[in-house]
């Protein structure tokens, strides 16, 4: 019986730990993505379901991570998983319902005001164009943010 208690403790300590790299630490949780053309292409059936999906995109040896989400006012909308403050810090943002929330500080931004409000803590906003089928990024405009990574 201890043997087993001590199998399902572990267990969730490893499930936990894991989880926590991701909040704290910016480890796995994102998908890498490639360019064509100059353009990263998400499809929107990808991000259309509320839930703010990350992605990574490599230039320059450097790892750009990015988070793409449709706003429940129906907007997709985009940023870096960084902000002007906390970014030194490489914690990124996680989502809880509507709000996505600074790993670092804790501060709370409204799904709503992505790409609206930039500066401080807010995340950092990134252009992207989208139609009925694919959300576009410019290579350029995600070159723009290495600087937070």
């Amino acid at each position: 019986m201890k043997g087993i208690q001590s199998i399902v403790v572990a267990s969730l300590l490893v499930l936990g730990i894991a989880g926590a790299a991701h909040a704290f630490w910016g480890f796995g949780g994102s998908d890498s993505v490639t360019a064509e053309n100059g353009v990263v292409a998400i499809p929107v059936s990808d991000v259309a379901d509320g839930d703010a999906h990350f992605y990574t995109y490599e230039t320059g040896g450097k790892d750009i991570k990015f988070f793409v989400m449709k706003s429940r006012d129906g907007v997709i909308r985009a940023a870096f998983d960084a902000c002007d403050v906390c970014y030194g810090e490489k914690k990124g943002y996680t989502q809880n319902g509507d709000f996505l929330v600074c790993n670092n500080c804790g501060q709370r931004f409204h799904s709503s005001r992505i790409n609206e409000v930039k500066g401080g803590c807010n995340p950092s906003p990134l252009a992207r164009a989208y139609d009925a089928r694919n959300v576009t990024i410019k290579v350029g405009d995600l070159a723009a943010g290495a600087g937070y990574f």
